[in-house]
């Protein structure tokens, strides 16, 4: 059977990550191209035995015989990528947000579902499996009707100001995942967000316009709510918890560590702290997710993150933004029409 070819725009964290799962873990892939603007890049390539290396996407695009583009280059330039790999007949795969600018991302979307493109969006952690499980557990009704979900997601430390200033915010940036998982896991719409925050990390990230730390709380369509908790820094590792209370139970989510030991002396009880960083956390969550990419492909299936997912993901930042911004509750149709 011919192998499918697959390129990848961006070779940074995340790309580097993709990349590696790509040419290690499907085999009936190939990946034919890479792009990236630094030269140091190049060495990326040669070690996976990559034959292309460009700095330009368009090139990038050319590459005979290119079925699929993985898009993992910097947020403000997924949504002309996206476009023209789109207008170019290929499958497409982009990391969150398409783009900060909700009219942006409805002009984009349209222009992919014009061309028949098929697209999907790097919402890593619905591919969790801790996380799926619980996600399982709520299909199966094994808590009943969900009533109150509860999300805690706190970096080990925050990323350079120079990143936080082009981030779009700690919303669109951290708490979008936040976002996205409260929709997964309740399988419900957002009708209200209500959010608090506060600069209380680093006085430097007051100064580029942002915040470090939140309490968001989302109302669903069916008055279900959800209340997520951000910081920028906590010092014993990468804090990534969710619970999910319901009318016949609880199901929770706990962190993962690099093991599961304790010791238990006179002094007290001790253990490791959680995985420190993302890319350890939901090292399998990327995998997954990409496996979940290919196989909707092959199988014309409808992609398990869509356009849309990503669009209401990044209308929810900006109604939590606006509500911080005005200290009040802002209703999702505010920001949608």
């Amino acid at each position: 059977m011919k192998k499918i070819n697959v390129a990848v725009a961006g070779l940074g964290r995340i790309g580097k990550i993709h990349l590696k799962n790509l040419c290690r873990n499907f085999p009936e892939l190939e990946v034919v191209a890479v792009m990236d603007v630094l030269d140091e890049s190049k060495a990326i390539a040669d070690e996976f035995n990559i034959p292309n290396f460009t700095k330009d996407f368009d090139e990038l695009l050319a590459s005979p015989g290119l079925d699929v583009v993985v898009i993992c280059s910097p947020t403000d330039t997924h949504a002309d990528y996206v476009v023209k790999a789109a207008k170019a007949g290929k499958q497409i795969f982009c990391e969150k947000p398409l783009d900060l600018s909700l009219e942006r991302v409805v002009e984009v979307l349209e222009i992919v579902k014009e061309s028949g493109a098929k697209l999907m969006l790097g919402f890593n952690r619905r591919f969790d499996p801790e996380f799926k499980k619980i996600k399982q557990l709520v299909l199966n009704d094994a808590i009943g009707d969900p009533q109150i979900i509860k999300i805690t997601s706190r970096d080990p430390g925050p990323p350079p100001v120079s990143y936080i200033k082009v981030s779009g915010g700690m919303f669109l940036d951290m708490t979008i995942h936040d976002f996205d998982m409260a929709r997964y896991i309740s399988g419900k719409q957002v009708k209200e967000v209500f959010a608090k925050g506060a600069v209380m990390v680093d006085p430097e990230i007051r100064k580029a316009g942002d915040i470090d730390t939140a309490i968001i709380t989302l109302t669903f369509e069916d008055n279900t709510m959800a209340v997520i908790d951000n910081c920028r820094k906590a010092v014993y590792g990468y804090d990534q918890r969710l619970e999910v209370f319901g009318s016949k139970g609880m199901a929770q989510a706990e962190n993962n560590f690099p093991n599961n030991h304790k010791l238990y002396t006179e002094s007290g009880v001790s253990g490791d702290l959680p995985l420190h960083f993302f890319l350890e956390r939901y090292d399998a969550s990327y995998n997954q997710e990409m496996r979940e990419f290919i196989d909707a492909l092959v199988s014309g299936s409808e992609m398990p993150v869509n356009g849309n997912d990503g669009l209401l993901s990044i209308a929810i930042g900006l109604a939590a933004k606006k509500s911080l911004e005005e200290n009040r509750p802002v209703k999702i149709d505010e920001i949608l029409n």
